[in-house]
């Protein structure tokens, strides 16, 4: 079989059969994707969603590749230096020759955002939320799917978990549902803002744990690990399954590897660990936005 013959798809997603419904298939077949931000979390979607039958994306990321992307993200040596959008695309042909890509590789920007929303049916909110810069395009992406109407799902890696939020703008709402405003994103600290949107709850000891550390050491980079970011492709494509079927989809989908596979006894050291380390992180990312002048 050639890569132009019109089987290539139906042969492509033959073994998709049984747990894909026809109409299904052909709703991801019709349907286009806006990946906003193809690095750890946006890019462990893209090939997924690919081979699930995806034919049609929108692909925006203004970053290339670095070594220390390496241990998670879906990229080479070869790859270094490239930006992350441009080489998702490639994946995504490479697997479905058929496969349709736009790329903006200047990211996710105020003047152009709404026209990438309008043109998709699903968002996958992978956009970095370790600086001010990331939180400001994650908030124009929100805010024009909130305007539009479009689904939205976004990750967060944290040590071993995978927090899903999706937020179902299709009902109308504020951009992350209220959690943070416009106001807050262009004055808080990018701890306090995800502290907004993320609930305590779901974030694993390991997490905060390294978020002291980082305080510490005044340190911007956040360890990520490769389990964690491939745990979102798998969640994030099922979701768009059903967000295109109109099946309802959880606002929060919590998975802990790290939980999954220690024995009953480690989880539970963890468990009566975290109230501990979760005070003094506080008390540290207060210090530490008391110092900076900002959060308030």
């Amino acid at each position: 079989m050639t890569a132009t013959s019109p089987d290539l798809y139906d042969e492509l997603t033959c073994r998709n059969r049984g747990f894909i419904p026809a109409a299904s298939q052909q709703r991801l077949r019709d349907a286009t994707v806006l990946v906003a931000g193809c690095g750890s979390t946006g890019g462990a979607v893209v090939e997924p969603l690919t081979r699930l039958g995806v034919q049609s994306f929108l692909l925006a990321d203004n970053g290339t590749y670095e070594l220390n992307n390496l241990n998670r993200q879906s990229a080479t040596q070869a790859d270094i230096g490239r930006n992350k959008a441009e080489v998702c695309a490639r994946h995504v042909v490479e697997i479905n020759p058929q496969a349709r890509t736009r790329v903006a590789t200047d990211g996710i920007q105020p003047g152009t955002v709404s026209a990438m929303v309008a043109a998709c049916d699903v968002v996958v909110d992978g956009v970095d939320v370790t600086e001010p810069a990331g939180w400001r395009a994650k908030y124009a992406l929100h805010e024009a799917a909130a305007a539009l109407g479009r689904p939205v799902v976004s990750g967060y890696d944290m040590a071993g978990t995978q927090y899903v939020r999706f937020h179902d703008y299709r009902r109308g709402g504020a951009p992350f549902d209220g959690a943070v405003t416009a106001a807050q994103v262009a004055s808080d600290s990018t701890w306090r803002l995800l502290r907004q949107v993320v609930p305590l709850r779901v974030v694993p000891v390991e997490m905060l744990e390294s978020a002291r550390s980082a305080v510490a050491g005044g340190e911007e980079s956040v360890s990520q690990l490769v389990y964690t970011s491939m745990l979102f492709g798998a969640l994030a494509s099922r979701m768009v399954v059903d967000v295109l079927d109109g099946r309802p989809v959880r606002r929060h989908t919590v998975v802990d590897v790290h939980a999954a596979v220690r024995p009953a006894v480690s989880s539970l050291r963890a468990r009566l660990r975290k109230p501990w380390v979760l005070a003094l992180a506080l008390r540290d990312l207060a210090v530490l936005e008391r110092t900076s002048g900002r959060g308030r």
